[in-house]
C-alpha cells in the first residue's frame, strides 16, 4: 500500500505508460521503408518482411551487446547491415534513421496522459525514466518534467537499479522518496521496488498479476493514479 507521506518525486516510464509504442513503431518503420524503397530496395524490402526484419535484429542483438541497451545505435546498425549485406550505400543509414526516429516522435497519447502529466507537474518532479528512445522534449512534453533519464543516455537500462537511483537524483531526492509508475511489471514494477522505490502499475488491460512482490498501487490508468495520490492533498 502507498504510503502517500513519503512521495516527493515521480519517475515515469514512457513506452505504453504515456502512449502505445507498437502503433508508433509500425508507422515509423513503415515511413522508413517508403524512403529506403526508391534509394536501397533491397534494404526496404528487409524492413518490409516481418520475419527477415526479426532475424537481423537478432543476429545484431547477438553480435553487439555493446548496444543492446541504445535502441537509437540499435536500429542505425541494423538498417547499416540491411544496407551492406544488400551492396547498397551505407551512407543512407543516417538518413533513413532520422525518417524513422522523426516518425518515432510522432506518439498519439493515451486520453488520460497529458492531463496526468499537467496535475503530476504541479505537485511532483517528474523524470522520465525509459529503456526507449524518445525524446520528451522532441515529443513536445518537455515542458512537465524536471529531467530524463533513458537508456540509451546512462549506459544500462531497467530493471538495474542504478537507472532509477539516477531518476532520484536527477529529482534532488532519495530513492525511497520516489514513487515510479509504468506498466511493465519486471522493468517498471520489479526494477522499482530492487531500487528501493515504491511502485504504482499501470494495468491498462487488466492483466493478472504473476509476481510474489506486489506494486504498491496498481491502476487502469493514469487518472486513476491522480485521483489515488489526490488523497494526500
Amino acid at each position: 500500500m502507498l504510503d502517500l507521506s513519503r512521495i516527493k518525486a515521480i519517475g515515469l516510464d514512457l513506452d505504453d505508460t504515456l502512449w502505445p509504442i507498437w502503433p508508433t513503431i509500425t508507422r515509423a518503420e513503415s515511413q522508413m521503408v517508403d524512403w529506403l524503397a526508391s534509394r536501397a530496395p533491397a534494404s526496404a524490402a528487409v524492413f518490409a518482411d516481418p520475419v527477415r526484419r526479426q532475424s537481423l535484429r537478432d543476429e545484431v542483438v547477438q553480435n553487439r551487446p555493446d548496444i543492446g541497451h541504445d535502441m537509437s545505435a540499435l536500429r542505425r546498425e541494423l538498417i547499416r547491415q540491411a544496407l551492406l549485406r544488400n551492396a547498397e550505400d551505407a551512407a543512407l543509414a543516417e538518413p533513413a534513421f532520422e525518417v524513422f526516429f522523426a516518425h518515432r516522435m510522432q506518439v498519439e497519447l493515451y486520453a488520460d496522459a497529458l492531463p496526468a502529466l499537467v496535475y503530476l507537474a504541479s505537485r511532483f518532479p517528474i523524470i522520465a525514466v525509459s529503456n526507449g528512445n524518445a525524446d520528451v522534449a522532441r515529443i513536445g512534453l518537455g515542458a512537465h518534467f524536471r529531467g530524463d533519464v533513458s537508456a540509451h543516455k546512462m549506459g544500462f537500462a531497467k530493471p538495474d537499479p542504478r537507472i532509477f537511483h539516477a531518476a532520484a537524483h536527477a529529482a534532488g531526492v532519495a530513492p525511497h522518496e520516489v514513487l515510479h509508475v509504468g506498466d511493465d511489471p519486471l522493468l517498471d514494477v520489479l526494477g522499482g521496488l530492487g531500487a528501493g522505490m515504491q511502485t504504482a502499475w499501470v494495468n491498462r488491460d487488466g492483466q493478472d498479476w504473476h509476481h510474489a512482490q506486489q506494486p504498491h498501487a496498481s491502476v487502469r490508468d493514469l487518472q486513476q493514479l491522480c485521483v489515488l495520490l489526490g488523497q494526500a492533498a
